[in-house]
């Protein structure tokens, strides 16, 4: 079954954040748009590239009233540790889930079974718990947080604007489509 529309999974899982541990469940996303920013595992190569471009967006996502959750097969202890060693992954600001079990990662479609890891998952849930954006990258391949909150601002005028559509490279305050027998074969 595509993951696109399809529920936000039920979870319980331990968190890293803001200095503290804490549980996070499917209960406290649902309401406002999150991210689930998977990655392989806490300290790697890439990731920390990764999850620091993230760090840098987070004040804007949150404007935007999005909450990041960052996701790895680690444990919340793992999170901490990693925290407390890298100037990177220190200025996160953002919950560090932990899933030591692969729950979240099997839930996803982002679980690699003969490593106990995840792929590079970046998911959009919109505030009534469905999934409106899903992107899976190969573990050698890092993401751009500019391009998330692009695509994230596409799904949020989506969202409040019934019947209009976000054509390639939409930013806001660009003109966007409203689909109808009069543009069938016109762009």
């Amino acid at each position: 079954m595509p993951i696109i529309n399809s529920p936000l999974p039920s979870f319980k899982v331990q968190a890293f954040h803001q200095g503290a541990f804490k549980t996070v469940t499917d209960a406290d996303v649902r309401g406002k748009w999150a991210v689930f920013f998977f990655y392989p595992a806490d300290f790697t190569f890439v990731c920390p590239t990764e999850l620091g471009d993230l760090a840098d967006k987070y004040a804007e996502l949150q404007k935007m009233g999005v909450e990041v959750y960052s996701v790895s097969t680690d444990t919340h202890f793992v999170h901490k540790a990693w925290h407390d060693a890298s100037a990177t992954i220190k200025k996160i600001a953002y919950p560090m889930l932990a899933d030591p079990t692969g729950h979240l990662t099997r839930a996803f479609g982002v679980h690699i079974e003969e490593e106990g890891l995840a792929y590079r998952g970046t998911f959009v849930v919109a505030p009534d718990g469905k999934v409106k954006i899903a992107e899976i990258h190969d573990n050698g391949i890092g993401r751009n947080a500019d391009e998330l909150l692009r695509k994230i601002q596409a799904a949020q005028f989506v969202a409040s604007h019934p019947g209009e559509v976000c054509p390639a490279k939409w930013k806001p305050g660009a003109s966007t489509l409203k689909p109808g027998l009069d543009l069938v074969g016109k762009i």
